[in-house]
């Protein structure tokens, strides 16, 4: 599995700690990793296909401040999808209103036919990516047919996105449009929160000994400002392990 990494607060946070710390598990995960600082329609992105703590580039860039009021980070266990820049997340994607979309996954998608087409259009070759992909899709097909959605609606439609998709798959996911960063957990036990002053983080395992609560499985949640705004319906679809799934994973790992 990868980590993932979010902040949302209601103001400039420094997340070096937090960085440092969760950039040290990439001996676990040592595919990649990225970076995205994240500011309305705006993200600045940074990643390389290469281990993090083994990054010059990465260690120069802890060396400085970073701070914000969203911030995204991923460290990568490659699972579908080689060791290549373009196969690093974060991945962002406009919709046709010009909203921003990015998003860091963990997990894998082992079956979901709606996402078949993106191989065909995606940069890279991840599920993460083609995940990304058909969300922008479907946003883009209900404002066609309804106009420009509101946040709820927004939501709601994304609440049934994730319930309809999570079922079989592995969808730890964080995902930022430039309003709301939407969280949402499926594997018991992989996804924690802690509030911090002026916001909230979320992290794959606690990066320090501060009070870190499981975020609840099963459940879309929309944050901004560091509170959350919307909570969906419990969709009840807890991925569990099988080694059926691994050995899909070999054989996708493999190229076979």
């Amino acid at each position: 599995m990868c980590e993932i990494f979010g902040l949302c607060a209601s103001r400039d946070v420094r997340v070096n700690d937090y960085l440092k710390e969760f950039f040290s598990h990439s001996n676990k995960h040592p595919n990649g990793w990225g970076l995205a600082i994240l500011e309305g329609n705006t993200a600045q992105i940074e990643r390389e296909p290469i281990q993090a703590s083994k990054s010059y580039y990465l260690h120069e860039r802890l060396s400085a401040d970073v701070t914000g009021k969203n911030i995204f980070a991923h460290i990568r266990f490659a699972t579908i999808g080689d060791m290549e820049y373009n196969n690093c997340h974060p991945f962002t994607e406009k919709d046709d209103s010009g909203r921003l979309w990015t998003l860091v996954h963990n997990g894998t998608i082992f079956g979901y036919d709606k996402l078949n087409g993106y191989t065909y259009v995606q940069k890279g070759q991840t599920d993460s990516e083609r995940v990304l992909l058909y969300i922008v899709d479907e946003i883009n097909n209900a404002e066609r047919q309804r106009g420009r959605l509101n946040a709820k609606e927004r939501f709601e439609l994304l609440d049934g996105i994730f319930a309809d998709m999570s079922a079989g798959n592995k969808l730890n996911v964080l995902l930022y449009d430039g309003e709301y960063m939407y969280v949402h957990s499926n594997y018991e036990n992989s996804l924690y929160f802690q509030q911090t002053e002026g916001g909230v983080v979320f992290a794959t395992s606690p990066l320090d000994k501060g009070k870190w609560q499981l975020v609840p499985v099963t459940t879309l949640t929309a944050y901004s400002g560091g509170e959350k705004v919307f909570t969906g319906r419990r969709h009840g679809n807890i991925y569990k392990d099988n080694p059926d799934d691994l050995k899909y994973l070999f054989q996708a790992y493999s190229g076979l």
